[in-house]
């Protein structure tokens, strides 16, 4: 706190929205395998599950859609980062791509709706 009142970091107001996120897709039917995994090449903020696939996915905030919106924050550059996470992910629970089915979902938040973008990229 500071001068008695609450800090809020983007740190926090990301972690609260990936909770949301999270929440969501488990009443979705989803189940979570991993929280915020990291590794030297990025950062998937959940890893869940349906079936034998594995969902890689991006939460993205945005107070309001102007300027294109949370899901339009999800640059090609950004794309490849998370690409290559799950591959590091893949490779630390001995797996590859060709024998492990997964998939590239997106949460965007706006306002105070939740949007879910299944194989968005």
């Amino acid at each position: 706190m500071a001068n008695g009142c609450p800090v809020t970091t983007s740190r926090a107001r990301g972690d609260q929205f990936e909770r949301q996120a999270e929440r969501y897709l488990l009443e979705q039917g989803l189940t979570l395998v991993m929280r915020n995994y990291r590794c030297k090449l990025g950062e998937i903020d959940l890893i869940m599950s349906t079936g034998q696939t594995l969902i890689f996915v991006e939460v993205r905030y945005r107070k309001n859609s102007l300027f294109g919106g949370a899901a339009v924050s999800v640059t090609p550059a950004k794309q490849q980062r998370l690409r290559r996470a799950a591959l590091c992910y893949l490779q630390s629970k001995g797996l590859n791509e060709s024998q492990q089915p997964c998939r590239f979902d997106l949460v965007a938040c706006e306002g105070t709706n939740t949007h879910w973008i299944p194989n968005a990229f």
